[in-house]
């Protein structure tokens, strides 16, 4: 359960204010979901948006992990018979793992050490001694009081001291907050080649011998380095600058003024930083730079997925779609509006068979029996050759042709979800079906394909799998409900991410469709086992019923407000029917008369009480919302799908040539820069250098993904099959 210390962190650390951050932990402790918050209690969290109340629930996560290390240490320590009331006090003060962690560290439970060892030889009072403030007896002296059968002579019992202060020195806090401090100035992240392994390792050839300032490292080359040293090709060091600088730092630390024992002390300083210091200030600055881009990659992948999800829809229309092929033929299909399967075969245009006679009449035939309104082609082998092929044929019809990113169709071919939708069908009638759906619904057929096998990304399979998992899940949640789902077709994976739903209640929701013929309207849905009261608010709003009897089942105007906009129609003498469709009558609607809820959400005591039959209450921002919906009731927000077409000069990698300018498609964005099929087979790269005429930081400002775009040539290696791009001075 949070507290009040929970809240003031968050709130100043996200700079959000305190009771929009108690309020949103309430409503997620209550088990409601991002989408839902967001959308439907505004007036709680004064409009937060996804990203904040992701960012609360995140650093909220945190926060409970801190918290439960803080316990653990606590009791630790205390088992130990150590914990005083003011290490307990600086335990409990401290919201910094990192931090924790340091102050545990003296008391952490050891492997057998060299200062253990010296322990165990009774010298620990030698080391106290010797690093005592304004110590003036000579080292030597002091030492010769500490000498028996395991410590024979000065020598041996002053390098137990030193290896005990050298335990101490790397052990206390203040030392690696100065180290901490060297290092985020002028941390070094170096990788080179192990030896003999240059000709294995070509491809991280620009790694070979590569040094650059940590902070400065992007997030891609750090995972690219960090794989090379995985795969056994590099080795990656990160250091300060100079060791001298963390070395004399340290030294002036703990000799602030010349005592006998200087030179002991700063032995064990220098021995502390190069056996204990450094070695772990490394492998911290190296998880730490792990995780920087571990966020970056995964923030750039959902961004990515997102723009994907998101594309637009051709919507329901008759499709063919083709997964083409050369000596296996290509595989076509013809789908109904609702994406039903209701024919397959195959064709052979291309050599070596080169049917083509065949193959149009057949396709022509194809078009005119199902009245085929788009034929949708995936874009892998020997998709530019059946681009042609299907632009060179007369149909007795007005049909668009798409060319279909098909990247992850051969996964969900041979998926378990296919199997179950088509277990009659072979892999290659399977992905046929899922290129026709991704054209006309992108996001219902993607979300059946583990986003990782789509292609979007930037080293995904080298970031933290879990983290990834939760944002792209997370992603898709959240695009699911901005679109909203269709409860009378929308398949089972497609209703799993509806706000509240999950695999189990969609499975039900299917079922009893199946049982019972498509839902007449939403209070229907209360019908579906195990879909309880708290289920059913947080999933009403986000599903829509377009035959519905009440017309708000086809919207997002969510149940709880119904009767707000009953009363508006009442107030205007009309029926809710009308009101949706008549732009003039909610022209003269005012939004303050229905406002049940001051500005800092609390209940008015005005004629509006009993408007709304919930605890709900609602003011200006979801009135506003009820409005924009009442304009455009159940709209999707995506927008229109545009016809695309590559240049017909170009259809392979030889045929490229610098100076052309070409169309072309984006399919991926990374950190430094862009991916563009320009209809090769092969992605040109624009660098983030080459996007715009001006400084742009990442390439999201100028792209996103399936956006239309012109590029300039710059150059082409088609022996390592790399195209490299301009967007920029395309008229030159």
């Amino acid at each position: 359960m949070f507290n009040d210390r929970h809240i003031r962190i968050l709130s100043e650390r996200l700079g959000i204010a305190e009771h929009q951050v108690r309020n949103t932990l309430g409503l997620l402790e209550e088990g409601a979901t991002i989408p839902f918050i967001s959308r439907y209690r505004k007036e709680a969290t004064g409009s937060l948006d996804e990203v904040q109340i992701d960012a609360i629930r995140t650093l909220y996560g945190k926060l409970q992990e801190i918290d439960k290390r803080r316990a653990a240490i606590l009791k630790s320590i205390e088992e130990q018979g150590k914990l005083t009331d003011e290490l307990r006090a600086s335990l409990e003060a401290t919201d910094s793992l990192q931090e924790l962690e340091d102050l545990y560290l003296p008391f952490r439970p050891k492997r057998k050490t060299r200062a253990s060892a010296a322990r165990d030889k009774g010298l620990e009072p030698l080391a106290r001694q010797l690093m005592a403030p304004g110590c003036s007896a000579d080292p030597e002296t002091l030492a010769s009081k500490f000498l028996n059968d395991t410590v024979p002579d000065t020598a041996s019992a002053l390098q137990g001291a030193r290896d005990i202060m050298a335990e101490w020195i790397s052990d206390n806090r203040r030392s690696r907050q100065t180290v901490r401090r060297i290092f985020d100035r002028q941390a070094i992240i170096r990788s080179a080649v192990i030896k003999g392994k240059a000709q294995d390792g070509i491809v991280y050839q620009h790694y070979f011998d590569f040094q650059e300032p940590l902070r400065k490292s992007p997030s891609h080359r750090i995972l690219a380095m960090l794989r090379g040293e995985r795969e056994g090709i590099l080795k990656v060091t990160i250091a300060a600058a100079t060791q001298d600088a963390v070395q004399e730092a340290l030294i002036r630390n703990y000799i602030p003024q010349p005592t006998s024992a200087a030179g002991q002390i700063e032995m064990a300083v220098r021995d502390s930083c190069n056996r204990l210091l450094l070695p772990a200030m490394e492998t911290e600055y190296k998880q730490r730079a792990k995780e920087r881009a571990d966020t970056d990659a995964i923030r750039i992948f959902a961004d990515n997925l997102r723009q994907l999800l998101l594309a637009p829809p051709l919507g329901e229309k008759a499709v063919l779609a083709i997964d083409p092929g050369f000596r296996t033929g290509c595989k076509v299909v013809c789908l109904d509006p609702q994406g039903n399967l209701l024919h397959n075969e195959t064709i052979f245009p291309h050599p070596p068979q080169s049917e083509v006679v065949q193959a149009t009449r057949k396709i022509t035939s194809l078009v005119s029996a199902y009245k085929i309104d788009a034929i949708a082609i995936g874009n892998g082998t020997a998709g530019r050759e059946t681009e042609r092929f299907i632009q060179r044929l007369i149909f007795g019809r007005d049909v668009q042709v798409f060319s279909v990113n098909e990247s992850g169709a051969s996964v969900y071919s041979a998926s378990a979800v296919a199997r179950e939708e088509f277990p009659d069908y072979d892999v290659t009638v399977r992905g046929a079906v899922s290129i026709g759906r991704r054209l006309m619904d992108p996001l219902s057929e993607l979300v059946k394909i583990d986003p990782k096998s789509i292609g979007v990304g930037q080293y995904q399979h080298d970031v933290d799998q879990g983290l990834l998992k939760a944002s792209l899940d997370t992603v898709v949640e959240s695009c699911v409900n901005h679109v909203g789902v269709n409860v009378n077709t929308a398949g089972r994976y497609l209703l799993t991410y509806v706000s509240g739903v999950g695999p189990q209640l969609a499975q039900r929701i299917v079922d009893y469709r199946t049982e019972h013929g498509p839902f007449s309207s939403r209070e229907e849905l209360k019908s579906v086992p195990r879909m309880g009261s708290r289920t059913f608010e947080q999933c009403a709003g986000f599903l829509r019923i377009p035959d519905a009897d009440n017309p708000l089942d086809n919207s997002a105007v969510h149940p709880e407000s119904y009767a707000i906009v009953n009363r508006m129609a009442e107030d205007l003498h009309t029926d809710v029917r009308t009101l949706l469709k008549d732009r003039k009558l909610q022209q003269q609607i005012d939004l303050n008369r229905y406002v049940t809820s001051s500005q800092d959400g609390k209940a008015r005591n005005d004629k509006t009480e009993g408007l709304v039959a919930t605890e709900h209450q609602v003011g200006l921002p979801t009135l506003q919302d009820i409005m924009q919906e009442l304009a455009k009731p159940g709209r999707d927000p995506r927008s229109r799908i545009d016809v695309f077409e590559f240049s017909q000069d170009v259809h392979q990698i030889e045929d490229v040539q610098p100076g052309m300018i070409l169309p072309g498609i984006v399919t991926n964005i990374t950190d430094f820069g862009c991916f563009v099929d320009i209809g090769v087979k092969q992605d040109g790269l624009v660098h983030v250098s080459q996007l715009a005429g001006r400084y742009v930081k990442h390439p999201s400002e100028v792209v996103k993904v399936y956006d239309h775009v012109q590029v300039k040539v710059l150059d082409v290696d088609v022996a390592r099959k790399r195209i490299s791009l301009s967007m920029k001075n395309l008229g030159n």
